[in-house]
């Protein structure tokens, strides 16, 4: 069985390791394609082959199904331009391809934009924060008066994105200068910002927030059809340097597997929670594994080879096994030959 992960987040290093290390039988032979010949993911791959750099929608799309029918691929698990691939997979299939897309289309795109996420999602445990939308200085003064006067400390972020990029922790006691002595990339004050509004016109956009202060949960979780087949919480530190912390909580697991239900959600998705002064509140549903999912199957359970197990053969088809609660983990760097 020949399966393909395109390019994708870098994690896919972990994730092709733990795939052959589940594979007992030698039922995959795994391939890799990057357009950076030393991405980390060709290492560990069956097969590695470049993309071409630069190619994007629909001329991605012919490249791929090209590739599948050269290289004889089975399943296709994409990370690049998976939402117009998975408008695509009847394409794929025709030629014998089974696409391992976290979502339809439609799914993909309401996970991608997190304000309307917040609008949808209704997971009872984990309720959606919340939020208002502005797109202007003049919105976001409407929208900080209106939110300040319930909260005691707001946040901001875009409406589509990754990473992280663009979250700020808004401080109205510190000035630009305290916080850029402090070293924090999170935080930023409430006059700089005020001012950087004002110049930026009209923008895509973004979410103001209450600030939720407490711990935040990663959740690798593996889902077939709409089913949770396994959830591993991870709970970050709030100070730097204690690891991560392996976690079994009931409002967790039914916040995910509410979610992964109502969005019909497949294959490897992770789910972001925090906790706030209200309880906990779901963030986001990334729709592939997280950076963090080598950690979280020292608790147990594969979820990259779960996950591609369950779409190849069923959900009967796997065991998650338990689960370590209590487990701390954490990641370290390793020096490795690229060439």
């Amino acid at each position: 069985m020949r399966v393909w992960f395109n390019k994708t987040f870098s994690s896919v290093h972990s994730a092709l390791t733990l795939i052959r290390e589940g594979d007992a039988e030698g039922r995959y032979r795994v391939v890799c394609t990057h357009p950076n010949p030393h991405a980390l993911g060709l290492l560990v791959a069956d097969e590695a082959a470049a993309e071409p750099s630069g190619l994007t929608g629909e001329h991605y799309v012919d490249w791929c199904l090209t590739f599948c029918r050269e290289r004889q691929i089975d399943i296709f698990v994409p990370g690049k331009e998976a939402t117009l691939i998975a408008r695509h997979a009847q394409r794929f299939l025709n030629q014998g391809v089974r696409v391992l897309s976290a979502g339809s289309p439609d799914v993909l795109e309401c996970l991608n934009n997190k304000a309307r996420f917040y609008a949808e999602a209704s997971a009872p445990s984990a309720p959606s924060p919340e939020f208002e939308a502005f797109e202007d200085a003049e919105t976001f003064d409407a929208a900080y008066e209106r939110m300040r006067t319930r909260h005691e400390v707001l946040c901001m972020k875009p409406s589509i994105s990754v990473y992280g990029i663009g979250f700020r922790q808004i401080s109205e006691k510190k000035s630009a200068f305290d916080l850029l002595l402090e070293g924090n990339p999170y935080r930023i004050d409430l006059v700089s910002l005020r001012e950087m509004l004002q110049r930026g016109g009209r923008f895509r956009p973004m979410l103001l927030m209450p600030f939720l202060a407490g711990y935040e949960f990663s959740v690798d979780c593996v889902a077939h059809e709409g089913e949770l087949v396994c959830a591993v919480a991870r709970r970050k530190p709030l100070a730097s340097g204690e690891g991560q912390m392996i976690v079994v909580r009931e409002d967790i697991l039914q916040a995910c597997a509410h979610l992964v239900r109502q969005f019909a959600l497949n294959g490897n998705v992770n789910i972001q929670f925090r906790e706030g002064d209200q309880g906990l509140r779901i963030l986001e549903i990334n729709p592939r594994m997280s950076g963090g999912i080598a950690m979280a199957c020292l608790a147990g359970p594969n979820l990259p080879y779960l996950a591609l197990a369950a779409f190849d053969r069923g959900r009967e088809a796997v065991t998650p096994g338990t689960i370590v609660d209590g487990l701390r983990v954490g990641e370290i760097n390793k020096a490795i030959r690229l060439s």
